[in-house]
């Protein structure tokens, strides 16, 4: 047997770590990997399998000669281990969960890490931190994703302000992606039938933890060229290109599973993008000759739904036409008619109707379906109520279960070493124990001075990152070099951070609705205040890309040069700085259009304080001492356009009377204790409950074993 110090097994180990995406979420285990190569590590955004691949092995085995750092590696190595040994079970479930049960959580992205582009935005992270916490947990929860070779896209900023959009192509071999096998050592290939087509696609496994996503892939020799690149974009194309995506993705998904022998006991289709899965499980029913009402109901007991939006724009719809052209052979399998198979997708009075609604197909075929916020879960019954005719929207069966996030995925390294040093490690093990957050976040245990010392350690990372990251970038003000590296931003400032897609309801702009009083925020001289912008606007929303102008000509105005910032190609990595180095997180959605949002849950484990529109999750976790709200929870049926005016008016109040003040009131050792006193308040009830290991064992106990 090999010794554990033996270098060529040390090697093998770190390899195996590589491709575990464990290490995205343990800043110790990245650092190894940065050591190696820094600039690798930099270039291939924090990628270990690039850094590799371009070192040769002895010059890895050579650095391991070094006693120091082969202990620490080791030392992560076996944390790892363990971690991957130790199984947690039966955790949170209402009922005793069997050897046999598995739960397949299907999405059309997961953001995993910022080195894997399969993700556009909130959904995907989610869906990312969802496996994470039932890695975690121990919960047998497998991925099922696409595998998007030019992912959503890189942004880049234009001399004029407009966005550019770029898609670079990824390289699997480049990345922590694993080809999935047939018994004969080749990829495994399958299909399904796209109209009068069939296409073929394999799949590239990513090991989370405990848990793996497959990714299905239709870039392979046995397809005609268009349908190669079907796979290519997240959110891409037309509406041909989007059913055809979701056919693979839920069709497909199925028949991998499948071909690799799995047999789910639950599927989860994590927004309506999934829900041909809900097809497939029926033709597989039907063609065993199960009649076809019995067919659907096994097919409602093994699936879950959830619905992530509260605008009926942004639920996919088909026309008829498509339908008739891209599933009749399904129909025909399943000896229905087609008018039959569209009757899946539509409310019961909508006989004649030529559209087929995603949502609808998924919420028509499970057993259980819910919203992601307290607010979501009410609205979406108010949407879907023709669908279960003779029931009040209070009793229409669209529960909720409030969105979390993964916390040690979302605290900043220094952040991270912060509550090793004062936890041993034990902060982890209690992410949602509210009485632990409460002990810890006391001043006995954690001082203000210690607190406000990290405030400004993570302010300070995320400057310097924005600072060296404008020698590149247009969306400066045309500050660069030298000026970028010693005048943007200022570290003593109340920073506030705006980052997320930048569709219309969103509101980016608020905060300059009034162009006289928001110049008087900002050129304060005793209390100043800066913003840090990011975010990506959809390639074909006009409206959204209208607003990013808008935000980076404020870049260029006086008094704004040098205190707002748009940071381009908003990604996993730039987030995790915002959400650190920000004091203040801002959001400001028109009510109630936010289903629940996650962005600013990530900021209390470091420190930081949101201030936001009573909508999705902070209109259950705002306690009044815990951030600000922008306004109360109160609907009038008034003008969008008054809504806006009422809101910015409302923002600039809570900003000039509370939140500015109370940054800048300092004692004599020049520390806010009463600000101080609201991030304890935040961190005692955000990290304990709005996190997705809360979330997941909520899952895990309401929906995928619930007691009978």
């Amino acid at each position: 047997m090999k010794s554990e110090h033996d270098l060529s097994n040390i090697l093998k180990r770190l390899d195996t770590l590589a491709y575990n995406l464990w290490w995205s979420w343990n800043p110790r285990a990245q650092a190894i990997f940065e050591e190696f190569s820094p600039l690798i590590w930099e270039a291939a955004n924090h990628n270990p399998v690039a850094v590799r691949r371009q070192i040769s092995e002895s010059e890895l085995l050579a650095r391991l000669g070094d006693k120091e750092f082969r202990q620490r590696a080791v030392g992560v190595l076996h944390e790892f281990e363990e971690y991957m040994r130790h199984k947690p079970s039966g955790v949170g479930e209402a009922r005793q969960r069997k050897k046999t049960d598995l739960i397949a959580y299907f999405c059309a992205e997961f953001g995993i890490h910022e080195c894997l582009p399969f993700y556009s935005g909130g959904l995907g992270v989610l869906a990312g931190d969802h496996m994470k916490s039932a890695s975690d947990l121990g919960l047998p929860v497998i991925g099922v994703g696409l595998f998007y070779r030019q992912g959503y896209f890189q942004q880049s900023i234009d001399s004029t302000g407009s966005q550019q959009e770029r898609y670079p192509t990824t390289d699997p071999s480049m990345v922590p992606v694993e080809l999935v096998k047939d018994a004969r050592g080749k990829s495994l290939l399958c299909s399904v039938t796209i109209g009068t087509s069939v296409v073929h696609f394999q799949g590239w496994k990513i090991n989370v933890g405990r848990c793996c996503i497959y990714f299905l892939d239709t870039d392979v020799p046995e397809n005609a060229e268009h349908f190669r690149g079907l796979t290519g974009l997240a959110y891409g194309g037309d509406m041909n290109t989007r059913i055809r995506q979701e056919i693979v993705l839920g069709i497909g998904g199925v028949r991998f599973l499948r071909a690799l022998g799995i047999t789910p006991t639950v599927f989860h289709m994590n927004e309506g993008h999934a829900a041909f899965l809900t097809l497939e499980l029926l033709r597989e029913q039907l063609q065993r000759g199960v009649p076809k009402e019995k067919a659907e109901d096994e097919v409602r007991k093994q699936c879950v739904f959830t619905t992530h939006t509260p605008v009926p724009a942004g639920h996919d719809r088909f026309h008829a036409d498509l339908i008739e052209f891209t599933l009749r052979s399904y129909a025909d399998w399943m000896k229905i008619t087609v008018g039959q198979l569209m009757e899946y997708g539509q409310a019961p009075k909508a006989k004649g109707s030529t559209e087929f609604t995603m949502t609808i197909l998924g919420l028509k075929l499970s057993r259980a379906a819910n919203g992601v916020s307290e607010k979501h879960g009410e609205v979406s019954r108010l949407m879907w109520t023709d669908l279960y005719p003779g029931l009040s929207p209070a009793k229409v069966p669209i529960g909720y279960i409030t969105n979390g996030v993964h916390v040690t995925s979302w605290a900043a390294t220094r952040s991270w070493e912060f509550w090793e040093r004062h936890n041993s490690h034990r902060w982890k093990e209690h992410l949602n124990d509210p009485k632990f957050w409460k002990h810890v976040a006391d001043a006995e245990i954690v001082s203000d001075d210690e607190l406000w010392a990290l405030r400004y350690e993570l302010r300070r990372a995320l400057i310097e990152f924005i600072r060296t990251r404008a020698r590149s970038q247009h969306a400066f003000g045309g500050v660069t070099g030298e000026d970028a590296l010693y005048h943007l931003l200022s570290f003593d400032a109340l920073t506030i951070g705006y980052a997320r897609r930048f569709a219309p309801y969103k509101r980016a702009p608020l905060i300059f609705s009034d162009l006289a009083k928001a110049q008087l925020l900002f050129d304060d001289p005793q209390r100043p205040i800066q913003i840090i912008y990011a975010g990506k606007a959809h390639p074909r929303d006009n409206e959204g890309k209208d607003f990013l102008r808008q935000v980076i000509g404020m870049t260029h105005q006086h008094p704004f040069f040098g205190k707002v910032i748009f940071l381009e190609n908003y990604d996993m990595n730039v987030a995790k700085y915002l959400v650190s180095g920000c004091d203040v997180w801002l959001n400001t959605p028109r009510r109630p259009l936010e289903a629940s949002g996650t962005s600013g849950q990530k900021v209390a484990i470091n420190g930081g304080l949101h201030l936001s529109i009573l909508d999705g999750w902070w209109n259950e976790a705002y306690n009044g001492k815990n951030g600000w709200s922008i306004g109360g929870k109160i609907e009038d049926n008034i003008s969008p356009e008054e809504v806006d005016r009422r809101d910015a008016e409302l923002l600039y109040t809570v900003l000039s009377n509370e939140v500015i003040p109370m940054f800048y009131e300092r004692d004599k050792s020049g520390i806010p204790r009463k600000w101080i006193t609201r991030i304890r308040h935040a961190m005692r009830t955000i990290i304990p409950t709005y996190n997705t290991h809360r979330m997941v064992l909520e899952y895990s106990k309401k929906y995928y074993f619930p007691s009978k």
